[in-house]
């Protein structure tokens, strides 16, 4: 016993001590070092105190067969053992008589009271009955169809599969409207797109008609403001630079600034539909301003840097 403890100790501290000399002061001082030390520390003293228990143990043993004798403790072993023996029969016993009512059946001793007077070959059947639990288990199927029934069929309280499948498309339909009405409004001059969607050329016309049209004419032929639909531009006739001078406006020139009264939404909306009055000729335009910018010599550009790009 000594002597494996001893082996213990020894594998627990050599370790330790073979670090320490490694590493000398700087692992001593090293945050890994000291986690490594600690934790060999509680498991020395986990060690010694399973070993003094064990110890304690064998010491009281001890103590109680000088206090006893030999004969009575040994007959006091002896029926331990015995009660322990007894006591697990029981449980093996009660054990067999649950599963018995269980599955109500009947021991072996009372088997011969079940055998039906057919026979086949030498062998004879139970009449075992069918178990409670079972039968309770098929009486509550049955309860659940009827108020399935009644439930999916009859009364149509519950929607059946192809209904909820219905149900849950719309469901997912107006979360997918409002994922999208959210994801829209967080565009700026920098990720907006031109759009040619009728939705949004509708929506763009509407809010130009009520916010733009006093400064810019009814159909963007110029008023106040200039002509939109010519190849002059004065801010730039992209996308993004249009999408920017609605946003932030043009203070020294009197365009104002429409970032806090028309959602991002609204003003890609407005932006694109800008964009698509180009080449609309309407009647009385106002003298060209501004830069001329070719929306042809535009698109070439852009291929070309497309295919530079590619190649």
């Amino acid at each position: 016993m000594k002597k494996k403890i001893n082996l213990t100790l020894i594998a627990l501290v050599l370790p330790i001590t073979v670090a320490f000399a490694d590493d000398g002061d700087k692992a001593a001082t090293s945050t890994d070092m000291m986690n490594y030390v600690g934790f060999g520390a509680i498991i020395l003293a986990l060690l010694i105190f399973v070993v003094a228990l064990l110890v304690i143990l064998r010491t009281v043993r001890v103590i109680t067969q000088v206090a006893m004798g030999a004969e009575a403790y040994k007959a006091m072993l002896e029926k331990e053992a015995a009660e322990k023996l007894e006591y697990k029969a029981v449980r093996k016993k009660n054990k067999g008589e649950a599963m018995l009512r269980v599955f109500s059946l009947k021991p072996m001793s009372e088997e011969h009271s079940l055998l039906l007077n057919h026979e086949f070959d030498g062998i004879r059947e139970l009449n075992n009955p069918t178990p409670q639990w079972f039968m309770y288990l098929f009486y509550a199927t049955m309860v659940f169809a009827v108020v399935y029934l009644l439930n999916y069929h009859v009364f149509h309280f519950g929607q059946l599969q192809y209904d909820e499948y219905r149900t849950e498309v719309a469901i997912a339909d107006k979360e997918k409207a409002a994922y999208l009405g959210k994801a829209a409004n967080r565009v700026d001059e920098t990720t907006v797109k031109l759009s040619t969607d009728v939705t949004v050329l509708a929506s763009g016309k509407g809010i130009f008609a009520e916010r733009c049209a006093p400064c810019h004419g009814g159909h963007a032929q110029g008023n106040v403001g200039p002509n939109l639909t010519d190849d002059y531009w004065l801010h730039g006739n992209k996308i993004n630079d249009v999408f920017k001078t609605i946003k932030y406006g043009i203070a020294a020139k009197g365009m104002p600034t429409w970032e806090k009264q028309l959602s991002p939404k609204q003003i890609a909306d407005v932006a694109s539909y800008v964009k698509s009055l180009h080449g609309t000729n309407p009647a009385n335009p106002k003298a060209p301003q501004g830069e001329k910018i070719s929306e042809t010599a535009v698109a070439a550009k852009a291929d070309t840097k497309t295919d530079m790009a590619i190649n």
